[in-house]
């Protein structure tokens, strides 16, 4: 799949020039914008669900999961994982934007399966600074699923914690299959 901002057309080449990447975004916004209309839309997700996901570039959550825009708060990052900022940000997401359900997004063939805590000494030795956060990475998709969900119901910032599901997605049939919390 590609998109208009990745991918620019025959005229945009010729006109591209040497632009970057980040040019390249602004100019498909900037043709965005000519045609946008205010859809007058509140910033609590019509279906009250928080959807955490791994940052991978290969999942488009909303034609995955057939949302629309304003369906749902998209929480993503390396992994997916539940981290302290992830718990932050579902905690307003709930707590003042009104969702209920939370579902958690891991995938096949994620790179934080082949990182290791060595990342971080790695990055001391390079730049002088230990980093604060842990890479978090994992050897089991369906486990590291287990501990997000456990996660996420053991918060004491969270107060709807009875419909939190996770799943892996399979890059390669784009399939979800649910991983059982037990």
């Amino acid at each position: 799949m590609t998109t208009s901002a990745s991918v620019p057309t025959a005229s945009e080449s010729a006109t591209a020039g040497s632009g970057t990447v980040t040019d390249r975004l602004v100019d498909a916004n900037a043709r965005y914008a000519a045609e946008f209309t205010d859809p007058g839309m509140d910033a609590r997700p019509v279906l009250h669900v928080a959807v955490v996901a791994c940052m991978d570039a290969r999942l488009d959550l909303h034609a995955a999961l057939g949302l629309e825009l304003g369906d749902c708060h998209t929480i993503r990052n390396a992994g997916g994982v539940v981290t302290d900022d992830v718990i932050r940000s579902l905690t307003i997401s709930q707590r003042k934007l009104g969702t209920r359900s939370i579902v958690l997004i891991h995938h096949t063939g994620c790179g934080l399966e082949s990182l290791t805590e060595d990342f971080r000494t790695e990055l001391e030795a390079e730049v002088g600074q230990r980093p604060a956060w842990a890479v978090e990475s994992f050897r089991d998709v369906d486990q590291d699923v287990r501990q997000s969900m456990q996660r996420v119901r053991t918060s004491p910032f969270l107060p709807h914690t009875d419909d939190v599901r996770g799943f892996v997605f399979d890059v390669k049939t784009g399939l979800l299959r649910e991983i059982d919390p037990a």
